[in-house]
């Protein structure tokens, strides 16, 4: 049986017993990244009716600046208090944070708030009576600050997957990244060493599709924060190095309903249920399109590449990993569909509605994938890769985006508003990137031609 939700009384009282100085009012722009108004204790009580105003036009993606002023209206299921993570936080006080839902003037949902976004697709599941739940496994790496306290790219360490201290020097870190989100309500499953130099992986219990993206984003805060409290830079970014593995966040994606995995059916092919089949070929029918959303930068497709473990291929398999989809082995509750294109620069909120929005148009159109993939698919031929109608992933930010607009379904779940304002704003990212000159450049052509 769920428990009441809390009131503004109860985190008020909670913030009081934890002798919290300031409170953040957290929410997230088009492109994912995490902003806050942090108010004083105060200015509590007025933060958590809902008044506190912030300037929209100020925001990315967000609005004009005839139509600037905004409320941050907070969820209070998602209120926690911050650990201390250095000297100068236990000197300035406790913090805590409440992540805010978006709203105009009048109280009326933002159309270009990502969580909305979201929330909308959670929503649409519903009324089929299905809740989705969200396992991710996101990546990072550690690197070095130079004298001046700049961003390098040389890592932390030189160890590879799996591998332990003192080879591993980012154990500590891990640990104590693992023992802070413990703190603030996080179940860690598993962390250890990724493949290449100065890459980790910390992976957090599943949960439903919005709590998870908000854990996403808080998950990102608490990296960065406690790697910069040891000198280092955390990155998200998914290809930061050339040569080795990028950084990817694989989804581990389930439909519940009244408690039951509906993708479980121990009498159906491979142990799946038709929903299941109809759900996976969704993931595929719409994998083209969702990628500008679960692969934003322009450094996203540096990762998308034979070679380094990441899909290139739209396919789905029960056994291996070179498959955009994979179905873990276990069943019962367990069953599931592993994504694995997504990386985490991507906003959480946004990428998980794609997902979601994907899954229930196989749903609803009762869509049938093609044959599972059993064997390799980075060796098979270009002509195998036809016979069982492999297509692949685009291959630049440029083509992602074109194929998002094309996408009618996943268009429609982002709404008008954020289209247009994420495509403006990758567009405009494409073309700088296009007249930059780049040190490959000069170095393969400056004294040839």
């Amino acid at each position: 049986m769920k428990s009441a939700p809390p009131t503004p009384d109860d985190v008020l009282r909670q913030l009081q017993e934890a002798e919290v100085k300031f409170l953040r009012l957290q929410f997230t722009d088009i492109l994912g990244h995490t902003k806050n108004v942090e108010v004083p204790r105060t200015q509590f009580a007025k933060a958590l009716s809902g008044d506190v105003t912030f300037d929209g036009s100020a925001v990315q993606g967000f609005t004009r600046v005839e139509e600037s002023d905004m409320l941050l209206s907070p969820d209070l299921s998602t209120f926690l208090v911050y650990p201390q993570f250095g000297r100068d936080d236990r000197e300035r006080g406790r913090v805590a944070r409440l992540i805010c839902d978006v709203t105009l003037p009048g109280g009326e949902p933002f159309a270009g708030d990502p969580r909305r976004v979201l929330r909308a697709q959670v929503e649409r599941a519903r009324a089929l009576g299905l809740d989705m739940y969200v396992g991710t496994e996101p990546e990072f790496f550690l690197f070095e600050r130079d004298a001046n306290g700049a961003a390098t790219t040389v890592t932390h360490d030189k160890a590879g997957y799996f591998d332990l201290a003192p080879i591993d020097r980012g154990e500590r870190i891990r640990r104590e990244i693992a023992n802070r989100l413990v703190e603030m309500g996080f179940e860690i499953e598993a962390s250890h060493h990724e493949v290449a130099p100065g890459q980790h992986e910390i992976d957090f219990r599943y949960a439903p599709a919005l709590e998870t993206a908000d854990r996403i984003a808080t998950f990102k805060f608490v990296v960065k924060r406690i790697a910069l409290e040891h000198g280092l830079l955390a990155s998200f970014l998914p290809k930061p190095m050339a040569g080795v593995s990028g950084s990817g966040m694989h989804c581990h994606l389930s439909l519940f309903r009244d408690g039951q995995n509906v993708f479980d059916d121990p009498e159906g092919e491979h142990g799946l249920s038709a929903t299941a089949h109809h759900f996976v070929a969704g993931l595929l029918d719409h994998a083209e399109g969702m990628t500008a959303v679960t692969n934003p930068l322009v450094n996203s497709y540096k990762r998308l590449v034979p070679g380094f473990e990441a899909p290139v291929n739209i396919a789905w398999s029960t056994s291996n990993r070179s498959a955009l989809v994979r179905i873990p082995a276990k069943r019962g509750p367990s069953t599931r569909a592993e994504l694995r294109m997504p990386d985490p620069s991507c906003n959480p909120y946004l990428a998980l509605a794609a997902m979601l929005a994907a899954g229930l148009d196989g749903i609803e159109r009762q869509l049938e994938p093609p044959p599972a993939i059993q064997r390799n698919i980075f060796r098979m031929t270009v002509r195998e890769k036809r016979h069982h109608r492999v297509k692949e992933l685009p291959a630049d930010l440029r083509e992602a985006v074109d194929e998002l607009e094309k996408d009618e379904v996943i268009a429609a779940a982002l709404g008008e508003h954020v289209m247009e304002h994420y495509v403006a704003a990758k567009r405009a990212e494409w073309r700088e990137y296009s007249s930059a000159v780049h040190a490959w450049e000069l170095e393969r052509y400056l004294d040839l031609v």
